[in-house]
């Protein structure tokens, strides 16, 4: 990840995933955002990893998929990504997103 100000088109892009593919949720006791995508967007996935951090899963193959899966948790989600997120993600650039995120961050209180 790199210490430097976000580019747009390159948050565009990490917002557009996340309203798009992600998901924003926990496990009940740590908040986590997921994305997960075939295989076939490996290069996409290793760009998300070198621009800005999380870690990367896979290859899975289950039940006839073969997927990748990016997580952002722990300090990273906090520090790095929620910032982010918080001046990026609005109810009129998709509210049900928006509300996913905003009721992880309650319910783990970020």
């Amino acid at each position: 990840m790199r210490a430097d100000a976000p580019d747009p088109f390159e948050l565009g892009i990490l917002v557009g995933l996340l309203v798009g593919e992600g998901h924003f949720g926990g496990d009940g006791r740590i908040p986590q955002v997921t994305l997960r995508m075939h295989v076939r967007h490996e290069p996409l996935f290793r760009w998300l990893v070198a621009r800005w951090g999380g870690k990367l899963y896979g290859p899975y193959h289950h039940s006839g998929r073969s997927y990748y899966q990016w997580m952002a948790r722990g300090a990273y989600l906090r520090e790095e990504l929620v910032p982010l997120l918080d001046t990026a993600l609005s109810p009129q650039l998709d509210e049900p997103s928006y509300r996913r995120y905003q009721a992880m961050k309650e319910r783990y209180g970020l």
